[in-house]
């Protein structure tokens, strides 16, 4: 498992990525609502690769099931490396590593400052929704398949946000998207108890709106660099970013163990990440873009 766990990151990264940037070499008005619909495919992932592993892994074994997924990945992503091409080419006197001279950069700091933020927050609520399932007693079944109905109410939450983001702004569709994570977290799910309804409800509507810090987040990066740029800032950003989300998971899950498998505070730090996240955003939307209030940025 741990060797699944350190490949199956390092592959992942290495496909989303340069797949990301690629779009954004063809699209530049309509860039948010592209990407977005290209990141609808994670949330049909994250529907269909459980369901093959809660229905294929009682009958035909869990190794079975993994080999099903791997076949299907296998599958797609020799479709993918066959469909994927960029515009430009990389510039070779700034090289194709890591850039972290970028960072001297305030307009592009900032924004991998706010990605770091909502990165950090997004990803509380994904590992720990079918825990608390489990804590609230609403049923084995039922607990494991909240992350299920969360990819469901992702596929169009990745899409829809982008294409808000193209009217309206990218940075104020980010802004907007975490504050309102924000407000269900500390509100919907502190609250809900072991109310099912409003467990499945969170699921849905947190998947929904947290689809940006996916889809969305690589768009604002490419707000604030050159196309030729898009893919070395991308690598750059989630190169630190990777570091927020190593850590936020154990973060919570100590707060956790504190609170003695309570959720309260597990809770409230995620909801209080969000509102560091939509902060974040608003003041690099106001360094890059503009103070005015209807700047669409």
């Amino acid at each position: 498992m741990l060797s699944f766990s350190v490949l199956g990151g390092l592959s992942s990264c290495c496909l989303f990525t340069p797949a990301i940037s690629a779009i954004g070499h063809w699209f530049n008005v309509r860039r948010g609502i592209a990407t977005g619909i290209a990141c609808t495919a994670g949330g049909l992932g994250g529907v269909f690769f459980p369901l093959i592993i809660l229905y294929v892994a009682p009958k035909l074994g869990f190794a079975w099931a993994m080999r099903i997924i791997g076949i299907i990945c296998f599958v797609l992503c020799g479709f993918a490396c066959l469909l994927l091409k960029t515009r430009l080419k990389p510039d070779a006197k700034r090289g194709v590593a890591i850039d972290l001279r970028a960072l001297r950069e305030p307009n592009y700091a900032l924004t991998t400052l706010a990605v770091w933020m909502v990165e950090f927050a997004v990803f509380v609520p994904y590992t720990y929704l079918c825990s608390y399932g489990l804590y609230a007693n609403i049923g084995e079944s039922l607990s494991y398949k909240l992350c299920i109905f969360l990819n469901v109410g992702a596929i169009p939450g990745r899409a829809f946000p982008g294409l808000l983001a193209d009217r309206l702004g990218r940075f104020n569709v980010m802004a907007f998207t975490a504050l309102v994570c924000a407000i269900m977290t500390l509100a919907l799910w502190y609250n809900a108890g072991t109310n099912d309804a409003a467990i499945i409800a969170y699921s849905v509507m947190f998947g929904f709106w947290s689809g940006a810090a996916i889809s969305l987040t690589p768009v604002c990066i490419a707000q604030v660099c050159r196309t030729e740029d898009i893919g070395k800032r991308n690598g750059t950003t989630f190169t630190l970013v990777s570091f927020g989300t190593l850590t936020a998971i154990p973060i919570a899950g100590a707060i956790q163990e504190r609170d003695g498998g309570a959720f309260w505070g597990l809770i409230l730090f995620g909801g209080i990440l969000y509102l560091a996240a939509c902060a974040a955003f608003v003041v690099a939307r106001g360094v890059a873009g503009g103070w005015r209030l209807r700047t669409k940025f």
